[in-house]
């Protein structure tokens, strides 16, 4: 949803009433993944934004959007292929998904411009909404993490990092629910994972006849890249390109320049273990070390490989690759720690350009993101898209 979030706070804050339909839950090749979202607005003209399926069932989720937003009733509806009639509504792809459809106003939804602009400072915040079960359906409650001080009908605490986390709204069926959600939802914002979570109906953790979707807006992922050279600003470009917060980092002031990368986010001239011993990693963490040069690499990849990033690569040849194992073990890095690195960066492409390594590390990165082989398809079988194993 966040995709549409700006265009459907409009109508919000318009006090226009539509229908939001957002995929829930996908099964084989689904087109999109959850949270994709599309939105219809109930006004003369029925404008509609956002996609759930890239076309296959548009029209259907379109036609069943007005008609929650004439009833109010929300409803959980499944789209698949089918075998008996080549013409019914279907995913010509093969895959099934699951699509929640709700019809959102001011009065139903009344903390959506919240969540808008606490996406727009870059707060985590997620959305839980009963979707199936025994419970509430369309309850809903939000979960949130910030610098600010808690509203009036916000229940909060200190969360790590000294942010401020707390929810607001209830899903309907009891404190132990809300509770029981509000921990699960934390761990999930921590990760940038949207989803479902079954309960029992009072938010017992055996249970799983409630479903509830957690529908996550974390901030972008970062990506580091250290080394102002023309490869890096080709890793920066599809960095970006990729949902990344891209960072540039050099100690040399001359090449170090925003006119040079303009695509990065920021521009930062430091040594580079210096800047990155003083900036904040987490496990969704991308380093990206082009610099191959050893006064640079070897303490910056000594960092690096002590932090919890997910990813961390160097460039260089084997003969570098090998030198800087060597350099590594030298300072006292342990087998464990030099496990973690990839190096040569990315995958077997035969890239040469700047542009082509760029294309190479982000298979890597999409690889190792989503489980896959880094075979051809057609060396291949089973279903295409893998699952997300965290």
């Amino acid at each position: 949803m966040r995709d549409i979030l700006s265009r459907i706070t409009k109508w919000w804050e318009a006090d226009e009433t539509f229908g939001l339909a957002t995929v829930v839950r996908t099964y084989r090749s689904a087109p999109r993944d959850p949270g994709a979202a599309l939105a219809v607005s109930s006004c003369a003209d029925h404008e509609v934004i956002g996609s759930v399926s890239g076309g296959c069932v548009e029209g259907a989720v379109y036609e069943l959007s007005l008609d929650v937003c004439q009833t109010g009733s929300p409803v959980l509806q499944t789209y698949g292929v089918s075998d008996d009639d080549a013409f019914a509504v279907g995913l010509t792809c093969g895959g099934i998904i699951d699509i929640f459809v709700e019809r959102i106003d001011k009065d139903s939804f009344p903390s959506l411009g919240d969540i808008a602009a606490a996406v727009e400072r870059g707060e985590p915040v997620a959305v839980a909404t009963v979707i199936a079960g025994p419970g509430q359906i369309g309850a809903r409650r939000v979960i949130w993490a910030r610098d600010g001080e808690a509203g009036p009908d916000e229940v909060e605490g200190l969360g790590r990092d000294g942010w401020h986390v707390g929810a607001s709204g209830t899903l309907g069926s009891g404190p132990r629910l809300d509770a029981a959600v509000d921990d699960d939802v934390r761990g999930m914002l921590a990760q940038g994972l949207t989803g479902i979570r079954r309960y029992g109906a009072q938010g017992e953790r055996r249970g799983d006849e409630l479903s509830v979707f957690v529908n996550s807006f974390a901030p972008a992922p970062r990506m580091l890249v250290f080394g102002a050279i023309d490869f890096a600003a080709a890793v920066a470009r599809v960095g970006k390109f990729l949902g990344y917060q891209v960072t540039v980092c050099d100690a040399r002031k001359v090449f170090a320049t925003a006119s040079r990368f303009p695509d990065a986010d920021e521009v930062v001239v430091d040594w580079p273990h210096r800047f990155l011993a003083a900036t904040d990693v987490d496990a969704r963490t991308v380093i990206c070390v082009l610099t191959h040069d050893p006064k640079f690499d070897v303490p910056l990849l000594e960092v690096a490989l002590r932090t919890p990033a997910g990813y961390i690569g160097a460039m260089g040849s084997r003969r570098t690759h090998d030198d800087r194992l060597a350099r590594l073990r030298e300072v006292g890095l342990t087998p464990d720690e030099l496990s973690r690195l990839r190096s040569p960066i990315g995958l077997d492409l035969g890239a040469r350009t700047p542009e082509e390594t760029a294309v190479s590390i982000a298979a890597e990165l999409i690889q190792l993101r989503w489980g896959g082989t880094g075979s051809p398809l057609t060396a291949t079988e089973g279903r295409i898209h893998h699952q997300l194993t965290s």
